[in-house]
């Protein structure tokens, strides 16, 4: 059985709801039908009833919920949980009125008040626009500090990691992370990696260096973030810094860090900044042939996942379940 497969099975099994934001762009219709009829999640569409019933013809959403977040009789309800979370921020109950007709600010209230597991958008969003509402209404989780993303690669015909499956963090949200940062990005892919998984993560900083083999502030700061996440996380098995050979390749791994259980044998691998992040995971997608899941969000009290804007149905079936597996592991 594949990961996807697995992660589709898992979220059959959870009953969770998940807020599709982009109720009226037709391949979030498509992907509702699918969603549905697999019986992923439970599903709430947001927009307007007639234009979506439109667009979804010939395809079945006759168990989805649909909410015109500029019509609902949930709107004053939510409005006050906005104006009483924000209004310290200067948020008017005004304000509060106008921002709950956005289906965004619609969607993550409704996953803030109970009503909905988890919140799935980016079709047509920009991350800015899907992620803010987030960082306002459900902020980070207990004892995190940041949010960051992953993805979840599966490269064919791979004898590393898992039989090929990796996450690789931070591929899409944090620009050039300090050491600290680093080392929370390490510990959230760690704990993802797991909930998604059921597989004991294997935590593998990346640099150009491994073990000291160069000096330079860049290898310094992978090697302090190597150090501070092992202070927060003991019981998570991280090392480094690694070269990607060596945190891959175990023969490789022996040679240049023989002292090391991890090298050679990673299956999570954080890499220093943005740049190499979005840089690593499109080469081994396009040159590997590698199925890439992501950008995951990780970090925030609830699961809100942000999609590419050219993202396909199927894309957001994939991304839908995932996000319910990880509503599974916070309620």
């Amino acid at each position: 059985m594949d990961f996807m497969t697995k992660i589709k099975e898992l979220a059959r099994s959870a009953n969770k709801t998940i807020v599709l934001a982009e109720g009226e762009e037709p391949r979030t219709v498509q992907a509702a039908a699918k969603i549905l009829e697999e019986g992923i999640a439970n599903l709430i569409l947001l927009g307007d009833e007639t234009n979506i019933k439109e667009i979804a013809a010939g395809c079945d959403i006759s168990k989805a919920t649909i909410i015109d977040p500029r019509n609902s009789d949930k709107a004053e309800e939510l409005a006050e949980l906005l104006f009483e979370l924000r209004q310290t921020k200067g948020v008017t109950i005004e304000h509060a009125r106008n921002l709950v007709k956005n289906e965004l600010y619609f969607g993550v209230l409704l996953v803030k008040a109970g009503l909905a597991d988890g919140m799935v958008a980016g079709a047509v969003n920009s991350t800015g626009d899907v992620l803010r509402p987030c960082l306002q209404i459900l902020k980070t989780a207990p004892g995190v500090k940041l949010v960051s993303s992953f993805f979840v690669m599966l490269v064919p015909n791979c004898e590393y990691g898992e039989n090929g499956m990796f996450v690789f963090s931070d591929c899409a949200l944090v620009q050039n992370p300090s050491a600290e940062e680093l080392a929370q990005i390490a510990v959230q892919s760690a704990k993802s990696f797991k909930t998604l998984t059921n597989i004991e993560p294997k935590v593998g900083m990346l640099s150009y260096s491994t073990y000291g083999s160069a000096k330079s502030e860049l290898v310094e700061k992978v090697q302090f973030a190597t150090a501070i996440a092992k202070a927060l996380a003991p019981d998570i098995e991280i090392d480094g810094e690694f070269q990607l050979d060596a945190a891959i390749v175990p023969s490789i791994g022996k040679s240049k860090a023989p002292d090391s259980e991890i090298a050679g044998n990673a299956n999570v691998l954080i890499f220093p900044d943005l740049n190499a992040g979005n840089i690593g995971y499109k080469l081994v997608e396009r040159l590997a042939k590698a199925e890439a899941y992501g950008p995951i969000t990780q970090g925030i009290a609830k699961p809100v996942n942000d999609l590419s804007r050219g993202c396909s149905a199927e894309d957001i079936v994939g991304v839908t379940a995932l996000t319910v597996v990880q509503a599974m592991g916070v309620s």
